[in-house]
């Protein structure tokens, strides 16, 4: 698996230097390493457009981050720049260039050897043969990635299950990919019309964090980069707490939680037993490690719902301390309620397929940063 990383996005003819800076050193802070810069909509010659990029991006370079410029065939044509000559955009320090717009396979394969190492990125956002006919055309492939669209208008996203179908192209071949959260507070885009920048549709109203776990959780993404700037502080260190690797799930623990249950939510490493069942989600292990271990009966006596976890009590016999997540509403005296699973992230529980890992945490963990 490709390490996973968090990106920012940066729109240098939509704001000054000094804002950008500050963002990219809070940025840096918290673990981002990678940043969306649109050269969509520029403004002026080419010796000031290359002067105003070169600038940031070598600032963030020197803060650790890989910057990928967002291009088009029209800026090509703009700027007078050829295809088989790359320098304009190497000599502004980037990484690498992402293609808006596709050209004709034997193109991108081409722009794949360019002699300065940029990488080329393509666009993700479309369920067509695309990547299948660069690569038969014998492109670089370690220089191929691919990275989805983003879109500023209320109902114009992604669907889930298209979404899908598109990155499964890039996975297939082991293209490293990235998609787009969006941040509630940022107001800066490429356009005009900003109603918020997510890959996603479903995404588009949820807390940045449990966007990227989305996003993560597919394991079709590695690099999830916020569409729009700036994103408050406080939606950037949300972010750094995200796990990348595997669901860490927020629990609303109820009052009379006793510490054995804390420790058995908290400390270990759970998975979803192989042999699934359609009513819970079963986490074993804690059975086993805890079984001599008291656990007395209390808020057992409701019907306990979606989301809800449970850990049976000692009058489950053998189950004892283990863990379940409820899938379907039942009735269970030897099960004590011990929380519940953060609203906004009970859509989360379909991707806990059988031996699927998780982790499970207090819902204070999540809101109280150091």
């Amino acid at each position: 698996m490709t390490m996973r990383s968090l990106g920012l996005s940066i729109y240098p003819d939509h704001s000054n230097f000094e804002d950008n800076a500050r963002y990219l050193e809070l940025g840096h802070k918290y673990g981002f390493s990678r940043i969306f810069m649109s050269m969509l909509e520029v403004q002026g010659s080419l010796a000031e457009t290359q002067a105003k990029y070169k600038k940031i991006i070598k600032y963030g370079n020197q803060l650790g981050y890989q910057t990928f410029l967002d291009v088009s065939p029209q800026l090509f044509d703009q700027l007078n720049i050829s295809y088989s000559d790359l320098k304009f955009f190497a000599e502004t320090g980037a990484a690498g260039i992402r293609l808006d717009q596709a050209f004709d396979g034997a193109t991108e394969a081409m722009l794949s050897f360019n002699p300065y190492g940029l990488i080329i990125e393509l666009n993700m956002s479309n369920d067509v043969d695309y990547l299948n006919n660069i690569i038969s055309y014998q492109a670089n492939t370690p220089f191929i990635y691919g990275c989805h669209n983003f879109y500023p208008q209320r109902g114009t996203a992604l669907p889930y299950d298209f979404f899908l179908k598109c990155s499964q192209r890039f996975k297939k071949f082991g293209i490293h990919t990235a998609a787009f959260v969006s941040s509630q507070t940022g107001k800066i885009g490429p356009w005009n019309v900003e109603d918020g920048l997510p890959t996603l549709e479903e995404d588009r109203d949820l807390p940045i964090d449990v966007q990227a776990m989305h996003l993560f959780a597919s394991n079709m993404i590695d690099d999830v980069i916020i569409g729009n700037a700036y994103a408050s502080e406080t939606e950037l260190k949300a972010l750094a707490k995200v796990n990348r690797y595997q669901l860490m799930l927020h629990v609303d623990y109820v009052k009379d939680i006793s510490d054995i249950e804390k420790t058995i939510v908290e400390e270990t490493q759970h998975f979803r037993r192989g042999d699934m069942t359609q009513a819970v989600i079963r986490s074993t292990i804690p059975r086993v490690t805890y079984k001599d271990i008291t656990n007395t009966p209390h808020d057992n006596n409701e019907e306990f719902q979606r989301g809800d976890i449970v850990i049976g009590n000692d009058n489950f016999g053998i189950y004892k301390n283990e863990l379940q997540i409820i899938l379907q509403p039942h009735k269970e005296p030897r099960k004590n309620k011990i929380g519940s699973i953060q609203a906004d992230e009970l859509f989360l529980l379909d991707f806990i397929k059988p031996w699927t890992k998780f982790k499970l945490t207090s819902k204070w963990q999540k809101n109280n940063y150091p």
